[in-house]
């Protein structure tokens, strides 16, 4: 019965095979659901930021969870060293009172300080209330910091606007474990918070480890530590000395940063007037 049964079977299904095709005509298109869009940086891991791994996203909105302004943090810059021997950072902490800022870099024009920045390519916000926008140009060499101004032309805690004469190399290419360099910008007839302003702002940059860092909502197997230095000389008043320790990843760009207080001595600060990490 089931070689008769198989028989037939084969013999039906050669005779449909042989036979005209019955199925409706139809003018209709297969589906074709497009593929997703390839990826513009997809992160190699070879230790090392190239320049085109390290570009900005405009448009691309970027969240990071942020301590709030007038709290203070511990902070551990420094890490562990596991058992493989790779430097490890946890900040993977819950911190109840964290708020979330969306960045979001944007092109130069149509801002209001765009004709001060002829060079300039696009901006991000500089703070995380996203009040005051930094200008940026990428090259092949480096990424360069061109000034500050604030968001809007007339805030009201008072303008700002912060040309540097010369541009502020803030990331040299390749970012890797062993670079550093300094930059200085002078500042000429600026405005800070609508008061007049001229300066010399000096940038220590270095990029001394790499490792795993642990965020509350992601990990980067390979993110490099880089440490700034930022000494600004009033033309009136005191100098005043800003460390921030940051976490930079390939095609990511920095995905976690902690800042020190003013004229902090210590390179691996232990308290941190902000925190921002990136996340949900």
């Amino acid at each position: 019965m089931r070689r008769a049964t198989l028989a037939l079977l084969a013999c039906c299904t050669a005779a449909l095979a042989c036979s005209d095709n019955l199925t409706p005509a139809s003018d209709r298109q297969i589906y074709d659901g497009g593929g997703e869009p390839p990826l513009q940086c997809v992160p190699n891991l070879d230790g090392r930021i190239d320049s085109n791994e390290l570009q900005a996203a405009i448009g691309v909105p970027a969240t990071y969870l942020v301590s709030p302004q007038g709290e203070e943090r511990p902070v551990d810059v420094v890490g562990e060293v596991d058992g493989a021997g790779k430097r490890v950072w946890d900040w993977s902490a819950n911190a109840p009172t964290d708020q979330i800022a969306v960045l979001t870099a944007s092109a130069l024009t149509g801002k209001w300080y765009a004709a001060s920045f002829p060079s300039g390519q696009f901006v991000t916000p500089s703070d995380a209330a996203g009040s005051l926008e930094a200008v940026y140009v990428h090259d092949e060499q480096a990424l360069w910091l061109l000034g500050f101004a604030s968001a809007v032309e007339a805030p009201a805690e008072g303008k700002t606007l912060v040309v540097y004469q010369q541009p502020v190399a803030l990331y040299r290419f390749p970012v890797q474990v062993g670079g550093s360099w300094a930059s200085a910008g002078t500042v000429q007839n600026a405005t800070i918070r609508g008061l007049p302003y001229a300066g010399r702002d000096t940038y220590e940059v270095s990029v001394d480890a790499a490792g795993t860092l642990h965020l509350p909502d992601v990990t980067f197997s390979q993110a490099l530590r880089t440490r700034t230095r930022i000494t600004s000389e009033p033309a009136v008043g005191a100098s005043v000395q800003r460390r921030q320790v940051s976490f930079l990843f390939e095609c990511f760009g920095e995905v976690a940063r902690a800042q020190s207080r003013d004229d902090e001595s210590a390179g691996d600060f232990t308290t941190a007037v902000e925190v921002r990490r990136l996340g949900l």
